[in-house]
């Protein structure tokens, strides 16, 4: 899918959001909320649902918990316009409630098909509605901080789901604040997991049956461990196997599988070391 056909099909989806009547929720809003972003990005944050500001502007986390997300992003290096922003529920809840299992049922659709469309490697979950949906029976109090491999029956193909508290959290418990940030400095590595986990999948989905066989029957050098797997049965895997890269490039970094090469990678603002930045990244 070239990125014009992305955005347009990202916009097709949009359109149906602002005119849908699934659920109790049109009733009382002002405008719904579908979500926007870079349509090449590699990373999509989802939240709960849209607060007043957001229903008012048709735009997701535009209000305190918006100015914080920001905040969020520009801590490692990244902004809004560089990853893609929506919610589980695609309208406000009336007084700011939580939603209801059955308009989260309605509003899945239009998620899985973003998802779909996107085929993020990484989704970042904000809060416990939205990690859910791609990590469920997990409590968010230990899952904040991990990685779980996303079930492709979300939308997302092959993704990884990062789980974080909502950024609302920290307006209700100042102490949250800290969390957050030092949860956000995952996300770059989480990125990494999410890269070296689809390009594995995609080498191992590439090999003859008798390649695989071959490969299996051969044990890791004595001197490398093994490598890292993000195992969808486990409750949750640390963010942190994955070495933090000397350089925390923005997510909207989708290779091209025709050419090999990388779109959209504005040059680094500091990077002692480029090459083995780069090289890192797997970007060259």
């Amino acid at each position: 899918m070239t990125p014009d056909e992305r955005r347009e099909a990202l916009e097709s989806i949009a359109r149906e959001v602002r005119v849908c009547t699934k659920c109790r929720l049109h009733q009382s809003r002002t405008r719904a909320v579908p979500g926007e972003g870079h349509p090449e990005t590699e990373v999509i944050f989802v939240g709960e649902g849209p607060g007043f500001n957001e229903d008012q502007q048709g735009r997701p986390f535009v209000g305190a918990a918006g100015g914080l997300l920001t905040e969020l992003l520009s801590s490692v290096g990244w902004k809004r316009d560089e990853v893609f922003i929506t919610n589980v529920v695609k309208c406000r809840p009336p007084g700011n409630r939580d939603p209801e299992p059955d308009e989260i049922a309605a509003c899945r659709p239009y998620l899985q098909r973003q998802l779909e469309v996107l085929d993020p490697a990484l989704v970042v979950t904000l809060g416990r509605f939205s990690m859910a949906s791609f990590m469920p029976g997990a409590r968010i109090g230990s899952a904040h901080g991990t990685v779980r491999a996303v079930d492709p029956e979300t939308g997302a193909a092959n993704a990884t789901a990062y789980a974080m508290y909502h950024p609302a959290a920290a307006f209700r418990q100042a102490a949250m604040r800290s969390t957050l940030f030092k949860d956000m400095l995952g996300v770059p590595e989480a990125l990494l997991q999410a890269r070296q986990r689809r390009a594995h999948d995609e080498e191992t989905a590439a090999l003859p049956a008798d390649g695989l066989d071959q490969r299996a029957s051969v044990p890791p050098p004595e001197d490398e461990p093994p490598p890292t797997v993000v195992d969808a049965e486990r409750d949750v895997t640390p963010a942190h196997d994955v070495p933090a890269a000397t350089d925390a490039r923005p997510a909207v970094t989708r290779v091209n599988d025709e050419v090999g090469t990388v779109a959209d990678v504005p040059a680094p603002t500091s990077a002692p070391d480029a090459d083995a930045t780069g090289r890192q990244l797997g970007l060259f």
